[in-house]
């Protein structure tokens, strides 16, 4: 592709060659060479104009910056005054903009992003609509499986997954927008079909992110503008706010009278080892029921906001039923089907606010004893492990201490940092490190309606250790002590 189509719609200034055949665009210069356009984004922790020498020693000569790079005369120097901003454009032209020719569904929100795009996702391909995911657990489409660093990914890499995603034959995706990917421009120049607001509450507020709530909430309003069409939450006190200046279509759902899909009800179902809930919804004045296989009333209301999504998609509400009642999320309030009379959540639950959180979720159902099994990550500040350690010492009958990406730190000094605060809350525990083992012991102590919450790992497939990344999946592990 030209230079000059690259650069379309991108305001530069300096001396190049628009006629310039680039073959590619980086933004680190360890993949800058001859034919790629650099771009220099300044980061949180690093400034890619300090790196802009390397990517010309590599044989890169065509240079997208904010600055001076003090480069020789036969680099091609161009300046923009946001190379974030423009890296997106870039990245747009480059891929032929395939957000055009798939149905961009952003879902923005402090909860339930993850899961309200795999609940749309699963309802979707089950409805003969091929549908992407780009999100926190991931990315991919089919059984294609695309790698992905950041909820929301760089723009560069956005917008190459949609290209392979559109090339293989996707009509839909279901991307997770953070406030922070809104911030970093990386989703900018897509044309979403679909914005979901589901809720705000104060969160991301601090060092490297966002400088206090207010700013928080405008960066997630700022999805809107890329939407044709908008579904919100409305039980949310700012999803007002969030529709501010909004010219398109909108659904809205909640509990509220004036909601266009109204949830009605609902009930909690334990079916032997599955917690699921039933709910009933009025949408155009016809009453609907259907039950979704994840636990919690929260993800009655994620399934409202996929069932608006689909009606946007032109799939009836009649369709929906069967694909609800068998959707999953990894590491999100995922139900383990354990064979037996005991139940077992994988969730990300990661501090006490998320753990109490599902914890309260589990407590709503029958149950005889309910078991939490979590470690804490080492080199991060200790008064996490205090709140996990009080919140499951006061909601939960045992706690079960073992590790989560110890790394560098002792794993037994995590472990005692937790038991303290579960003592103090009149808890009772066990510690045992190595998380294979707790997994197994607490597989052999289950007891008929118990409900164990296996918390922090959710769907990470790693465990950090010494500064590496070891192998370790939550669910092989459970699966090996159901089987012994």
């Amino acid at each position: 592709m030209k230079l000059h189509e690259i650069l379309t719609g991108i305001d530069v200034s300096g001396q190049f060659d628009g006629e310039t055949e680039i073959t590619d665009i980086a933004y680190d210069s360890r993949k800058a060479k001859s034919g790629v356009l650099f771009v220099c984004l300044t980061g949180v922790r690093a400034d890619g104009h300090l790196f802009a020498k390397s990517a010309y020693d590599n044989g890169c000569r065509v240079f997208l910056c904010e600055k001076e790079i003090g480069l020789p005369d036969d680099a091609q120097v161009i300046t923009c005054d946001d190379t974030r901003a423009a890296l997106a454009k870039a990245s747009c032209n480059l891929f032929r903009h395939p957000s055009r020719e798939i149905a961009v569904i952003g879902i923005t929100g402090t909860k339930g992003k993850t899961t309200v795009a795999h609940i749309i996702k699963q309802v979707l391909d089950q409805a003969g609509i091929m549908t992407g995911i780009i999100g926190t657990v991931g990315a991919g489409y089919g059984d294609v499986t695309l790698p992905t660093v950041n909820t929301t990914p760089e723009s560069y890499e956005l917008q190459k997954m949609f290209r392979q995603m559109a090339d293989a034959g996707c009509k839909a995706c279901a991307v997770e927008v953070s406030s922070l990917g809104l911030k970093a421009h990386r989703v900018d120049g897509t044309t979403f079909k679909i914005g979901i607001f589901t809720n705000l509450y104060p969160d991301h507020i601090g060092t490297n992110e966002h400088e206090s709530f207010e700013e928080y909430a405008y960066w997630k309003k700022q999805l809107f503008p890329l939407c044709e069409n908008a579904i919100v939450n409305l039980d949310d006190e700012y999803s007002n706010q969030m529709l501010e200046g909004f010219k398109g279509k909108v659904l809205s759902y909640g509990y509220g009278e004036k909601a266009d899909l109204r949830l009605l009800g609902t009930e909690k179902v334990r079916v032997s080892n599955i917690l699921a809930v039933r709910f009933s919804y009025q949408y155009k004045g016809n009453t609907y029921y259907d039950l979704i296989s994840l636990p919690g009333d929260i993800n009655a209301m994620n399934a409202l906001a996929a069932v608006a999504a689909a009606e946007f998609m032109g799939v009836p509400n009649t369709a929906l039923g069967d694909s609800l009642a068998h959707v999953f999320v990894k590491g999100r309030g995922e139900v383990i089907d354990t064979g037996r009379d005991f139940s077992i959540i994988i969730d990300y639950a990661h501090n006490g606010v998320s753990l109490m959180s599902i914890i309260e979720t589990a407590r709503a159902y029958e149950h005889n004893r309910i078991i939490a099994l979590y470690g804490s990550v080492g080199g991060r500040t200790e008064i996490r492990r205090r709140e996990l350690g009080l919140v499951s010492g006061k909601m939960c009958d045992f706690t079960i201490i073992t590790s989560d990406d110890p790394d560098f730190e002792d794993p037994e000094k995590i472990m005692d940092d937790i038991a303290a605060a579960v003592e103090e809350a009149g808890g009772q525990y066990v510690k045992i490190a190595d998380r294979a083992k707790a997994i197994e012991y607490a597989v052999s102590i289950a007891e008929p309606h118990d409900i164990f919450i296996f918390a922090g790992k959710g769907h990470e497939q790693f465990m950090k250790i010494k500064g590496e990344k070891v192998p370790f999946s939550e669910r092989e592990e459970i699966r090996k002590a159901l089987n012994k």
